[in-house]
């Protein structure tokens, strides 16, 4: 599948004032443009499902992690995935998958919003947004010091962080805190669907255990995470309320405020060995 070719850093003149003393240069700032994403079966239409305003790159992974992660398709049902062509000018800004099955309709017909601050908005209530699947098993265990090793790791592989300071990133980890994906995006939940939407069409030879993210955790990701069958989620800030719920409630283990040796374990913490 071939991906967008649309630039994921754009350049930038600016004038930076250093000391009280003004000059002009360049800069590099984090790509940002909607993608609207489609999804239809066998003889149906495709349907607009959301758009959200994304970093361009990965994007067939992105629509399929949102797909999946918002509990609208299973990923044994993915034919295919390609760019509109109808609209040169958004060619690369819309995406649609095909599905071997008939496309639930009616789950569209939410009209799902993304931006790049707040993620998914306008859905009416917690109801509306709870994907329900079974309560993860227990296991894996994973040592402190491996937990504690993963955001250098990240942060490590964050390239476009780097050349623009912009970007939130999400990766994922085996057991071991080998690194298995990592992906950048202007949108928190973005990145998170871009890594699931990875393993979705990629099967990688290990087992995703660990979800890392750069920013905070909030529902939406935990509920992400839960339907991906992934049992401990971290960040380098702090959950909300809802999310350490959700993450009780689906049996996942909770870690927040992951920096240098220090962390909290907010729920399930049988699986970190101290």
């Amino acid at each position: 599948m071939i991906d967008s070719p649309r630039r994921s850093t754009e350049g930038a003149r600016i004038v930076s004032v250093r000391g009280g003393v003004a000059r002009s240069g360049n800069d590099r700032l984090a790509g940002e443009e909607p993608l609207e994403i489609r999804a239809g079966g066998p003889g149906q239409e495709p349907v607009r499902v959301a758009v959200t305003m994304r970093t361009p790159g990965h994007d067939f992974e992105l629509a399929a992690g949102f797909l999946l992660t918002e509990g609208l398709i299973a990923p044994s049902v993915i034919e295919a995935i390609a760019y509109c062509e109808d609209d040169e000018a958004q060619q690369y800004n819309v995406v649609t998958v095909r599905t071997r099955t008939p496309f639930d309709l009616g789950l569209a017909e939410r009209n799902f919003f993304a931006t790049s601050s707040c993620g998914i908005c306008g859905k009416a209530a917690l109801e509306a947004i709870a994907v329900h699947c079974e309560q993860l098993p227990a296991g894996p265990s994973v040592t402190a010091r491996t937990v504690i090793s993963l955001p250098d790791l990240m942060r490590d592989q964050q390239r476009i962080f780097e050349r623009t300071g912009g970007l939130h990133a999400a990766a994922l980890f085996a057991e071991s805190g080998e690194l298995i994906v990592l992906r950048e995006d202007v949108g928190r939940h973005n990145a998170v669907d871009k890594t699931i939407g990875m393993l979705t069409l990629t099967k990688p030879l290990a087992q995703p255990m660990i979800l890392l993210v750069s920013g905070r955790l909030s529902f939406e990701i935990v509920q992400k995470a839960a339907v991906a069958r992934i049992p401990i989620i971290c960040a380098v800030s702090a959950p909300s309320s809802l999310a350490v719920q959700t993450a009780e409630t689906f049996g996942m283990t909770m870690i927040g405020f992951l920096r240098g040796e220090n962390f909290n374990i907010y729920s399930h913490p049988e699986r970190i060995e101290l």
